[in-house]
């Protein structure tokens, strides 16, 4: 089997290398659609390039940015333009069924616009956070900001790992389970954060002021 996770894992390195950065950005696209392509498939595999001197470590994460806010930007025109009716019906043809789409709507509702940002640092919510932001008509500007803040710091990560760690599959998967832990504290923390400090604003703009004189 750990034969079998190697070969494997030098394949994904030979097809990042064969496709370069125009690969990098497709690939990544594609992982922030409803597509099944884990970034842990491409972003780590690039960081052991760029430690190997066959990328440039910073452009490969920029393409990965960029790839992640195309990507993201599909899944809210989707949203955008079929509407919450056509997702509940047909989610399940874009692997989001109902069950999914409504954890995603309540997350999203539930933290504001953080949830962009957060989204995209969690396991099973950075593929579909992009398609409430969409039926909530999200402003454009601050919906790709947060998702380029959010792709980059995974992309970082994870090309980070490979960077440091090589084309070790239990390295790999210790520092990822490792980082996949830590990012998923920070977002609770950045989430609870967010949260207080909203509710606070809100309280005071709802304070009637006192009278003067």
């Amino acid at each position: 089997m750990e034969t079998w996770i190697k070969d494997f894992l030098a394949w994904t390195v030979e097809v990042v290398k064969l496709f370069g950065y125009p690969g990098v950005l497709v690939m990544m696209t594609l992982e922030s659609t409803f597509v099944p392509l884990p970034s842990e498939l491409v972003m780590p595999q690039a960081g052991y390039l760029a430690a190997q001197g066959h990328m440039n470590f910073a452009l490969a994460v920029l393409m990965a940015v960029i790839g992640g806010v195309l990507g993201s930007l599909i899944n809210y025109g989707l949203a955008f333009w079929l509407g919450r009716p056509f997702f509940l019906r047909f989610g399940k043809y874009l692997l989001c069924p109902p069950h999914k789409f409504e954890k995603m709507e309540k997350y999203f509702a539930t933290h504001g616009e953080i949830s962009i940002f957060t989204g995209r640092l969690l396991l099973g919510v950075r593929h579909f956070i992009s398609f409430p932001a969409g039926l909530a008509r999200m402003h454009l500007w601050k919906f790709c900001f947060y998702t380029a803040f959010g792709a980059g710091l995974w992309a970082a990560i994870l090309a980070a790992i490979g960077y440091f760690v090589g084309n070790n599959p239990a390295l790999l998967h210790a520092y990822y389970r490792q980082a996949t832990l830590l990012v998923g504290a920070g977002c609770v923390v950045l989430i609870g954060g967010y949260v207080y400090f909203h509710r606070r604003r809100r309280r005071a703009g709802t304070t009637p002021s006192e009278p003067v004189g």
